[in-house]
């Protein structure tokens, strides 16, 4: 991938990261302009369909804005995350394509889910908590469906941040197995 994606995707990461933490929001000026970076940075480096095996081209980069966005458009409508959460993770998959953003994806889960603990454990109320999810993973099998197993105490966390975090340590990862790392360990 480009080093002029890199720098604009740590650029909105840490803006987006620090804009949920501030405000609980995540700002279409932060995320719209990585997508129109993204789409029109590769459609200009490598064409329509990407030319060369770093060049994702228009049709890479849209494919990774829809692996970003589409399955967090899902959470969004269903009322689990906010709209900015799914946008941010359009513009990491337009910026870098599929394959680094499912990887951001998964990083970003796994710290949300190691936040939500640590909030458990420190407000006391994991046994609570995982109460509550239980009967909601039973009423998902009886017939009338689940109800919303959160409560108006129930604790949130900051979920854009996770994603900006997760994308983080894939890029990280990136970086540490491209070829400067490579350089780097086995020698100029």
């Amino acid at each position: 991938m480009s080093w002029w994606a890199y720098c604009v995707l740590a650029a909105m990461l840490a803006t987006a990261a620090w804009t949920d933490v501030r405000y609980g929001k995540i700002y279409n000026w932060t995320t719209y302009p990585g997508v129109l970076i993204g789409l029109i940075g590769h459609t200009v480096a490598g064409g329509l369909t990407g030319r060369g095996p770093l060049a994702l081209g228009l049709s890479g980069s849209a494919i990774g804005l829809a692996a970003g966005f589409g399955p967090l458009l899902l959470a969004w409508l269903a009322g689990g995350i906010g709209g900015g959460d799914a946008k941010v993770m359009g513009a990491v998959g337009a910026l870098t394509g599929w394959r680094f953003t499912l990887s951001a994806m998964l990083y970003g889960f796994a710290v949300a889910a190691l936040m939500a603990l640590a909030v458990m454990l420190f407000r006391r109320i994991t046994w609570r908590t995982l109460k509550r999810v239980g009967r909601f993973f039973v009423m998902v099998f009886l017939p009338g469906g689940p109800t919303d197993p959160a409560t108006k105490e129930s604790p949130k966390i900051p979920f854009g941040l996770a994603l900006c975090i997760g994308a983080g340590l894939a890029l990280a990862e990136a970086i540490w197995r491209g070829p400067v790392a490579r350089k780097l360990v086995m020698g100029w």
